[in-house]
């Protein structure tokens, strides 16, 4: 059984108003609290640490993985270590995430270490959104480290989202992309008032024509701090495209630092990186049409993270 906390916490991380039918995995205040495995696509517990293997079958079509992580406890330190092997031509969609309520003074952290396997001629679509609240003082921290390897002709496409409310995280991407194989990585992110975000992406790009967009959309607000550290490496004939845009506001720090670096002579790789603040035109055209200052920007801010 979940209460209205947690309920409440899936919802903004999965979009979830109670637990699904098919392959689920609830993981609360630091303990596996619910598994469920389907005919195609099994979860089971890991016998030498925390976390789960999730094994796709191959040709799986058109099913769906909820593993999502719920904490409503101050000062829980959680690490867990997640495995998902998507088998050949398989085709799903995995919902993770995690959400922290702190009610209390001390620190409340989350560190989830995930592997990913997308095998040969597999698609994969992983959504991972993150989320802080709660009324206490303690802090809430969330490091995700994600570790891919897209075997050939397989295609990966992750959306990275942070929400709102979590003072400190760390994201650590590292991938390897293996001939014919496609990956996509959008991040989108939000920091307020004294919040740090740092993104570190790396994605080696082995086989030929293989590929990668990375898409980072970030809003900066008050005295938070992000940094933004994308790589990308074609060690083959490739195509790789990286693209950094940020609206900063008050008195936030923004770094973006993408870098690209060739080790073949037919990879083809580009880079964008862009800082600004909202232009004044937009929210007066806005405010025409009858909205608050207050309104229009947070429209505006709406629609630059979608």
């Amino acid at each position: 059984m979940i209460d209205s906390i947690e309920k409440r916490m899936l919802k903004e991380i999965t979009g979830l108003h109670d637990i699904p039918q098919g392959a689920f995995s609830l993981r609360k205040d630091g303990e596996s609290a619910q598994v469920s495995s389907t005919a195609n696509i099994e979860i089971r517990p890991k016998k030498d640490k925390p976390g789960i293997d999730v094994i796709v079958k191959p040709g799986t079509k058109g099913e769906s993985v909820h593993v999502p992580v719920v904490i409503t406890a101050t000062g829980i330190d959680d690490m867990v270590y997640n495995t998902f092997d998507i088998g050949e031509n398989a085709d799903v969609v995995i919902v993770a995430g995690c959400g922290i309520h702190n009610p209390g003074g001390e620190k409340t952290q989350h560190d989830g270490i995930h592997n990913f396997i997308v095998r040969k001629g597999a698609r994969l679509r992983y959504v991972e959104k993150h989320y802080g609240e709660g009324e206490g003082t303690g802090e809430r921290i969330l490091n995700p480290m994600t570790d891919l390897i897209i075997e050939e002709g397989a295609t990966a496409e992750l959306e990275m989202v942070q929400i709102r409310g979590v003072d400190s995280t760390k994201r650590d991407t590292q991938a390897k992309v293996y001939k014919n194989a496609h990956l996509v990585i959008t991040e989108r992110l939000l920091t307020h008032g004294k919040q740090f975000a740092e993104s570190n992406v790396t994605v080696e790009l082995l086989g030929e024509n293989s590929t990668v967009q990375l898409l980072s959309r970030t809003v900066a607000q008050d005295n938070s701090r992000q940094v933004f550290y994308p790589r990308v490496i074609g060690k083959n004939k490739c195509r790789g495209h990286v693209e950094c845009d940020s609206i900063i506001m008050g008195e936030a720090v923004v770094r973006s630092i993408p870098e690209i670096a060739a080790h073949h002579e037919d990879a083809q790789l580009v880079h964008e990186a862009a800082i600004g603040k909202i232009a004044g035109e937009q929210i007066i055209k806005l405010m025409t049409l009858g909205l608050s200052a207050r309104e229009a920007e947070e429209t505006i801010l709406q629609g630059f993270l979608k």
